[in-house]
């Protein structure tokens, strides 16, 4: 990772819910960085604490959501609307380095910010997020030029005819033909599609530094999956958008991510670069998400399942929450959980295979032929 400071530090983060059945603990102590103009990725299964991670950060926890514990840093710049204007005119709108007196950069912990800040300051101005499903954010009544102007006007007081031309450009560059004609349209007037790359100019409109995509392929078919894949990678080269993806689909982390998080029981349990990840993986539970992806060079007639289910996370899990799903587990993981182990200064595991006196375990063999496969894929296409 960058030598620089973050423009996002998690550290410590611990989140429960509180429920009928009890306490529910959603996230337990989760580190994470993110650098300027860099992409990271968390996968994992559903109910990993993803979303919840993400959800603190844009400070829209549920009602029942308490942080008990952990800072989330965020470091951004306060500049004057003179001095928003002038980079803007000069640089189009991407700050360069060096730029920024002292005084502009402000970091604080959006876990001890007053919901109106976060509101005013932080959500959709700085830090933006594209959700799964483009009908859920979307509000059926109003017409998509309102939608896509009303952070502009909340935000900066943007005079309405400087927002429709702000919005019609954003619909543009989001690849939406007849942008302002699509202005006046309602969004089931949209396809699937369509209606995504309005969520994704509704999230740029504010020109935030952080975008936040939760699954934002996932209802959509494989060719337009695509499009929007390289649609946002065409945009954060751009604007130098640092983003997080959120996802359970590793093919998707593959052509995106610059690092990747990977998440089970509320922990991040592996991390690292998106080769050590996709080629040297060390979590038995990442050499399961590897090998339950589709491959049509497989002999397999079946797609490999991760045996057994996610724990219940009203009661914590003692040592090692992977433990009942890995027959690879140890005695020690039933009593203490494993902490995170170094392999190099970018990849890191919580496994206690990856103790120095551990017994030596290798992947299984299916998995290294894949890895091997996909290895040779990715030196053809370079």
């Amino acid at each position: 990772m960058a030598d620089t400071q973050p423009i996002l530090k998690i550290r410590d983060l611990d989140i429960s819910f509180k429920t009928d059945g009890g306490n529910v603990k959603a996230v337990r102590g989760v580190d994470l960085d993110l650098h300027k103009g860099e992409t990271i990725a968390i996968v994992g299964e559903s109910g990993s604490g993803k979303s919840v991670t993400t959800k603190a950060v844009m400070g829209i926890l549920a009602g029942n959501g308490t942080i008990n514990n952990g800072t989330i840093e965020y470091t951004y710049a306060d500049m004057s609307p003179e001095r928003i204007t002038e980079v803007q005119e000069k640089y189009d709108g991407v700050i360069p380095e060096g730029y920024l007196k002292p005084e502009e950069i402000k970091t604080v912990d959006i876990v001890q910010s007053a919901p109106k800040f976060i509101q005013s300051q932080i959500r959709g101005r700085r830090i933006a997020m594209v959700f799964q499903d483009p009908m859920t954010s979307l509000d059926p009544t109003m017409t998509i030029g309102k939608q896509v102007m009303e952070a502009m006007r909340f935000h900066y007081n943007t005079p309405k005819q400087e927002a429709w031309k702000k919005a019609v450009r954003l619909l543009e560059l989001v690849g939406i033909t007849d942008a302002e004609k699509r202005m006046k349209n309602y969004p089931h007037q949209l396809s699937g599609g369509m209606r995504q790359r309005v969520v994704i100019a509704i999230a740029l409109s504010c020109d935030p530094e952080v975008l936040i995509c939760d699954e934002p392929t996932t209802a959509l078919d494989v060719t337009i999956q695509a499009k929007i894949l390289e649609l946002i990678k065409e945009i954060q080269k751009k604007k130098d958008l640092s983003v997080i993806y959120i996802t359970h689909d590793l093919g998707v982390v593959a052509k995106v991510a610059d690092y990747v998080n990977v998440m089970y029981a509320g922990r991040i349990i592996e991390t690292g670069t998106v080769n050590e990840i996709f080629y040297d993986p060390r979590h038995p539970y990442t050499w399961g998400l590897l090998a339950s992806m589709p491959d049509v060079d497989s002999s397999d007639d079946e797609l490999y399942t991760i045996p057994g289910t996610p724990p219940n996370m009203l009661h914590e899990p003692v040592g090692d929450a992977f433990a009942p799903r890995n027959r690879f587990a140890l005695q020690i993981d039933e009593k203490v959980a494993p902490p995170m182990f170094e392999l190099t200064p970018t990849h890191k595991v919580a496994s206690w295979l990856a103790a120095p006196n551990a017994p030596k375990v290798e992947m299984p063999e299916d998995l290294k032929k894949r890895i091997n496969r996909m290895k040779k894929e990715a030196d053809l296409n370079v």
